[in-house]
């Protein structure tokens, strides 16, 4: 089995993202947990490396970046996709365009696309601009992002702020015309000195189109919708089966648990359909600051408490919180709070494992990392979607299945979606 795509993410949830995608267009897939040691030997047609990477210290997202890149040419990968979030989820400040210069520098090439559009799940880009369901990005939920609030819809100068070349775009009018349109237009951009182009994609057909035109660059940079579309280009339809693909990442049975520390609008949807039926129990961010080892333990417990088995709802604790709640908790007590959350949810998912925790179904990035991190795990073997954008992993080295969501990605169910087919059948009973 040849390596055909190197993915380098800057975080857990978003690297489940685009590897479910991978999977579901017929590439097998391994997603690591950090830079892996030179020893480790993955069999996979994408290899994807998730990082924690976003909102850290911009040398150490660069350090970092570059190890991951080193570690993946010395496996003969010649693809390397840099994958962030389809809501772009980096300030002015932020580390995007940094880590693109880094990259594009190491690897000798002096040009490379950004397309964060994901259409399947309302994000588009048009004219350069990037919108969610149809709103420009500044005017969704993301203005409101407790570490990375977007207030700037336009790629190219969110682009240009962040990285040391100039950004320009490939219009919807060339897209339309083919993939042999966007390379030309790639490369008159290149003659005129441009270093990122942002590549407009409102349709599924577009990223069709782009993928084609790409998938043979040194660097790409862009969202999971630019990954299915390179997928596509690299896969022929007979070759892609996404079944096979995704066998070895399938849920397995077991105790489960659902950990939602995200505060974007549709997990707050999420969270509040499923408390209607699931036990729940609202995680305090004063006692995570207070206490997060002793607060872990004394939630760990109410977990294990809750009724169990095939038939049973997992139960679920959260930290979600409407808009003017955040803005409260930002306003007392800063980025404090998201860090104790975190500590806390990394306690609980360490003890829950102790005691025969096996299934984790985790909302938000800065979480899921939390709970991988306690958790141990060094990798994945990546399953089917639940929804678009998330599908279920397995650990390579231990006995859980794991969900781990993006804050808006899924629909209101979605929590009931990762439940075992007993409990929605005993649901759907009781319903009745």
């Amino acid at each position: 089995m040849s390596l055909l795509l190197g993915v380098i993410a800057d975080d857990f949830t978003g690297a489940t993202d685009i590897a479910g995608f991978l999977v579901a267009n017929g590439l097998a897939t391994t997603q690591l947990i950090g830079v892996p040691e030179d020893k480790i030997d993955v069999e996979a047609e994408a290899i994807v490396i998730s990082l924690k990477s976003r909102s850290c210290v911009t040398e150490k997202a660069i350090s970092e970046s570059l190890e991951a890149l080193e570690w993946l040419r010395r496996k003969g990968c010649k693809r390397i996709f840099q994958k962030y979030c389809s809501t772009f989820d980096s300030s002015k400040d932020g580390n995007i365009g940094p880590v693109a210069d880094a990259l594009l520098d190491a690897l000798g090439d002096n040009l490379t696309v950004v397309c964060p559009a994901l259409p399947i799940n309302g994000r588009t880009i048009y004219n350069g601009y990037l919108f969610v369901n149809g709103v420009l990005l500044e005017e969704s939920g993301m203005r409101n992002h407790p570490i990375t609030p977007m207030t700037d819809s336009s790629l190219v100068r969110l682009m240009e702020a962040q990285s040391s070349g100039q950004c320009g775009v490939v219009p919807a009018e060339i897209i339309d015309k083919g993939s042999q349109a966007v390379k030309d237009a790639l490369e008159a951009a290149r003659t005129e000195g441009k270093r990122y182009m942002v590549l407009d994609s409102i349709t599924d057909t577009h990223l069709d189109i782009v993928g084609q035109a790409v998938c043979d660059m040194p660097l790409v940079t862009g969202g999971s919708g630019l990954g299915a579309g390179i997928a596509r280009a690299l896969k022929k339809p007979e070759q892609a089966d996404a079944e096979d693909a995704a066998k070895a990442g399938a849920a397995q049975p077991g105790r489960g648990v659902v950990l939602a520390g995200s505060c974007s609008v549709m997990t707050n949807c999420q969270v509040a359909l499923y408390k209607t039926k699931a036990p729940a129990r609202a995680v305090e961010p004063e006692r995570c600051m207070a206490d997060a080892e002793g607060y872990g333990k004394e939630l760990a417990a109410w977990v294990l408490s809750q009724p169990f088995g095939a038939d049973c709802l997992s139960p679920m604790l959260h930290a979600t919180a409407d808009p003017q709640a955040l803005k409260d908790i930002q306003k007392k007590y800063g980025s404090k709070a998201s860090s104790a959350i975190e500590e806390t949810f990394a306690v609980v998912s360490g003890l829950l494992a102790n005691h025969g925790v096996t299934r984790f179904v985790v909302a938000g990035g800065e979480t899921s990392g939390a709970a991988v991190k306690a958790l141990g795990l060094s990798g994945f073997a990546i399953g089917p979607q639940i929804a678009p954008g998330v599908p279920w992993v397995r650990a390579i080295d231990k006995p859980y299945s794991l969900a781990l969501k993006s804050g808006n990605f899924g629909t209101e169910s979605f929590f009931f979606d990762c439940q075992t087919p007993e409990a929605l059948a005993r649901l759907d009973q009781s319903a009745k």
